[in-house]
């Protein structure tokens, strides 16, 4: 049994098909790439395993139980959590309060929820900015409080959206030793990004997809040098 696999999942918005019969396993304590052109389906198969969209076909199976068609909240505190590509703190509050919404993820109690916050805080090397508000903070911090939010609630299974994009080249090593921090706190990580350097070098494997189909999957290298990935980011001769 796969800690995590999706069977033949599909989505179609009206007569476009976004996702197409895509089927892939996911190990316990592996960082997983979902890696693909622009358009070509990715964060729609993030929004499917969180429940964002419904499923039109397959199957989602997260700890050998199925959890398409459960609602996000029940999803997340299965141990399902996310970050997104554009990043929104509640900009009002600050640093510190917006981790602590998501802590309340596993706890009804203050003091509990800001134990836990302080804690993701740290890990995230945030906490000597608990206090600022989260609209004044940096692009680089603010990616950093998105991963913060997503680690309060509790996940199994953390899903990264594009959490390297419009980081400096210092900020982007500084994140990559962030996701292997988390997969080493026992977090499983499928992680889509567009900045090659970076998911190359911080996956064990990786899937390409193409207008929502899988064109390619092994190890890093083997999807790099496989034509039909070259192609699909680079065009044909």
């Amino acid at each position: 049994m796969s800690f995590f696999e999706t069977r033949h999942l599909t989505k179609h918005f009206g007569g476009l098909t976004a996702v197409n019969d895509l089927s892939f396993q996911v190990e316990k304590g592996e960082i997983y790439g979902l890696i693909g052109p622009n358009g070509s389906g990715k964060t729609t198969v993030f929004n499917l395993i969180t429940g964002y969209h419904p499923v039109s076909a397959g199957e989602i199976l997260f700890r050998g139980a199925p959890i398409n068609g459960l609602p996000t909240w029940k999803i997340c505190k299965l141990g399902v959590g996310r970050t997104f590509q554009v990043v929104k703190p509640l900009r009002r509050m600050s640093v510190l309060e917006n981790v602590m919404t998501s802590a309340f993820n596993r706890t009804g109690k203050k003091s509990e929820a800001m134990d836990k916050a302080m804690e993701v805080l740290e890990f995230c090397e945030l906490l000597k900015k608990k206090d600022y508000p989260a609209k004044g903070l940096t692009i680089g911090d603010r990616k950093r409080l998105e991963i913060g939010r997503a680690l309060a609630t509790g996940p199994e299974l953390l899903l990264l959206d594009e959490t390297m994009a419009g980081l400096t080249p210092q900020e982007q090593t500084a994140g990559a030793e962030l996701i292997r921090k988390i997969r080493d706190s026992g977090i499983t990580i499928i992680i889509v990004e567009h900045i090659m350097h970076v998911i190359m070098n911080i996956c064990d494997r990786l899937l390409c997809i193409n207008y929502g189909q899988d064109i390619a999957r092994g190890t890093p290298v083997e999807v790099a040098n496989d034509h039909a990935v070259i192609e699909a980011y680079l065009g044909k001769e």
